[in-house]
């Protein structure tokens, strides 16, 4: 189920956002589900002093290290879940976190960590798919949802994206939000911008 996932957020609309957001990463990185790796190829590696990251699949973390590694950069790839970050309070000046806050199982205790490891003055920078803004689609989200999660390792269609990072203490800077094309709609609206604390 994890490669069909990163199989599936590779497609190449929702590479294009990817490549709008993740190379504003800078400093000292966290990736927040990390293990498929598609994030790292985005990075301007320039801009990077130290990269770390967490996934819940140990059998994807050994090619985000070798990635890692490839790139030169020192890091510190664990396996975990987003409502427990094992690094300390304020460690980096960016986090990442795109098409992941659909399929964890607290949002808010995971943006309340990735507020607490966020440097004073860094940035969340995120990419995500979640609750539409026109009513007659999310009415679909709601009645396809308890099917589509099984089949989807957990993806939630009806979280909303801009509203929780607000409701977090984050103030946030949107860079777009659109349909994804050739998608039903359903499956579709993405927000994508920075975050940073109120």
């Amino acid at each position: 189920m994890p490669r069909l996932i990163t199989a599936a957020c590779g497609q190449e609309g929702i590479e294009k956002r990817r490549r709008q957001v993740v190379p504003l990463a800078r400093g000292r990185v966290f990736e927040i589900g990390c293990g498929g790796g598609l994030n790292q190829a985005l990075y301007d590696t320039d801009r990077i002093t130290s990269f770390a990251g967490i996934d819940p699949h140990e059998k994807l973390l050994d090619g985000a290290r070798d990635r890692a590694r490839a790139n030169g950069w020192e890091h510190d790839i664990r396996q975990g879940v987003g409502e427990a970050i094992p690094f300390p309070d304020g460690s980096f000046d960016t986090v990442v976190c795109t098409y992941t806050l659909c399929s964890v199982d607290d949002p808010d205790k995971v943006l309340s960590e990735m507020r607490r490891i966020l440097a004073p003055s860094g940035r969340l920078l995120f990419l995500e798919h979640g609750r539409a803004p026109d009513a007659s689609v999310a009415r679909w989200q709601d009645w396809v949802e308890p099917v589509w999660k099984p089949m989807a390792g957990g993806c939630h269609l009806t979280r909303p994206i801009g509203s929780a990072l607000r409701g977090a203490g984050f103030a946030v800077e949107p860079l777009g939000q659109a349909y994804l094309k050739k998608t039903p709609k359903v499956l579709g609206w993405m927000e994508w911008g920075v975050a940073r604390k109120a």
